[in-house]
Order: C-alpha cells, then sequence, then structure tokens
C-alpha cells in the first residue's frame, strides 16, 4: 500500500495522430483544393461588387415597399395562388398513385421484375436528377404554356422523390409476413397488399406529405419558365417594373410556403 501510494500520477496518453492519406487520397485533395482556389476567382463575389451592389439593393428594396393592396391586383393574385396549389395538389397525387407500383418494380427481392428491376431503378434516377425546370421547358416546349405542364413536372419530379423511397421501405419491410403468406401459396401482389403496404404505409405517407411540401415549393418557381402558378405572375411583375407587385407575390410565397411547412409537419406528427 505505501508502493502504490508513492508511485507517480500516471502520464496522460498523447493524443492520437491523424489517420495515414494514400497517395491517391492526397491527390484527390489536392486538385479538389487548386479547383477551389482557382473558382474563387471567377464564380466567388469580391467585395467590391458586394460594395457596389449594396447601394441597388438598398434601392430596389425602397422601389419594392409597400407591397401592392390594391383589390383587383390582390383578387387576381389569388387565382393565381388557388392555381399553384391546383398544380401541387393534383400533381402531387397522380405522382404518389404512379409511384407506387413503380417502387415495387425497383424494389430488391420484391420486384416481379427479376433482374430487370433495374429499368424503373434507371427511369426513377432519371426523374430525380432532372432539375424542375428543365422539365418544365419540355413539357412548356410539347403541351404550350400554362399549368397542365406544371402538373405534368409536378408528376415526374413525385414519382423520382417517392419512387425511390417506396421502393427503398418495400427492401426494408418485415420478411415474416411475406414469409407467411408465400408458404400459403400468395402470389406477388397478394404479399404486396397484404403483407408489405400495411408494414410501410407510415413512410409511404410521410414520403407522400414531404413531396407534397416539395411540390408547393417547386409549383411557385415554374410559372417563371411559363408552367402556370404563381412564379408567372412574380416573372411578369420584374419583366414590367412593377416591384410593388412583386414585393406582394414574395409576401404571398412566404406565407404559402410557411403554411405548407406547419400543415405537413402536423400531419407527420399525427402519423408517426
Amino acid at each position: 500500500m505505501a508502493d502504490l501510494a508513492s508511485a507517480p500520477p500516471a502520464r496522460p496518453l498523447p493524443p492520437s495522430r491523424l489517420p495515414s492519406v494514400s497517395p491517391l487520397s492526397f491527390t484527390l485533395i489536392v486538385v479538389v483544393a487548386a479547383l477551389f482556389l482557382a473558382s474563387l476567382g471567377q464564380v466567388a463575389p469580391s467585395p467590391e461588387k458586394l460594395a457596389n451592389g449594396l447601394p441597388r439593393m438598398a434601392d430596389l428594396v425602397g422601389r419594392m415597399l409597400p407591397p401592392n393592396t390594391d383589390p383587383g391586383f390582390l383578387q387576381r393574385m389569388g387565382g393565381r395562388i388557388l392555381e399553384t396549389l391546383q398544380i401541387a395538389l393534383v400533381g402531387t397525387v397522380f405522382g404518389v398513385i404512379l409511384s407506387l407500383p413503380m417502387g415495387w418494380l425497383a424494389a430488391r427481392g420484391i420486384s416481379p421484375l427479376g433482374a430487370l428491376r433495374h429499368f424503373p431503378r434507371a427511369l426513377v434516377s432519371l426523374f430525380r436528377t432532372v432539375p424542375d425546370l428543365v422539365w418544365a421547358l419540355l413539357f412548356v416546349s410539347t403541351l404550350g404554356l400554362g399549368a397542365v405542364a406544371g402538373t405534368m413536372t409536378i408528376v415526374v419530379d413525385t414519382i423520382g422523390f417517392c419512387g425511390r423511397f417506396f421502393a427503398e421501405a418495400m427492401e426494408e419491410a418485415d420478411k415474416k409476413p411475406q414469409e407467411a403468406l408465400h408458404a400459403i401459396g400468395a402470389n406477388r401482389v397478394t404479399v404486396l397488399c397484404g403483407a408489405i403496404l400495411p408494414d410501410v404505409m407510415p413512410t409511404l405517407i410521410n414520403s407522400s406529405l414531404f413531396a407534397l411540401e416539395k411540390a408547393v415549393r417547386s409549383s411557385v418557381v415554374l410559372g417563371l419558365v411559363g408552367a402556370g402558378g404563381i412564379g408567372q405572375e412574380l416573372k411578369v411583375a420584374f419583366d414590367l417594373f412593377q416591384y410593388r407587385n412583386a414585393s406582394a407575390i414574395i409576401l404571398a410565397i412566404f406565407v404559402i410556403v410557411l403554411a405548407m411547412e406547419f400543415l405537413t409537419d402536423r400531419l407527420r406528427a399525427k402519423f408517426q
């Protein structure tokens, strides 16, 4: 006991060294750093540009105030807002309905297509990776200006979003009910309806609500390329230098998105 009491206190261990970096990783880090430094001079705002832009921004904000509250304009804006919500709602509903069979066909271990499930999965990836505005431009070119092009854009975008999450949810569904149904000779459709969908329904509902919230945001800007909705009114306001109209529309968009986030958050909490 005397030897232990007289022993010197243990020294703290030195901090662990950084993990070693392979030559390939070091080369990639150097390349990314060089690309970042080279891009700084081309796309990053310089302090002079920011200093010159601030007075113009203040002048623009001053010309946008106060927002236009003319009854005729507000009535026209209300019609555009209603059209925006219609685009988001109809596009999301059709997109979710089409995402169910698409997710089933693309799900690993569940799809009746076997190895061919990579084709619907690739189609879902294509829908997801192409930006909304590009789809809107394609549909405006083929279907013409207006809300129909916006609705088709939301449908495609929703399939790209929900198709992936639906497939992943089906792949992670509990296997025991599926095995029980297979054991009594049930076909794939019966297994889907009787075991998979009841198990993953909360996930499907949450993904659908996220898709609806995303669709409202997307439908707001689709009008910038002629696909209907409140974005079309915003583009006209800026083109005609009607900045008080533009500020009123921006405030309306802010309220719409905020209300939709609140509504979908409440619905998600209810279904969890």
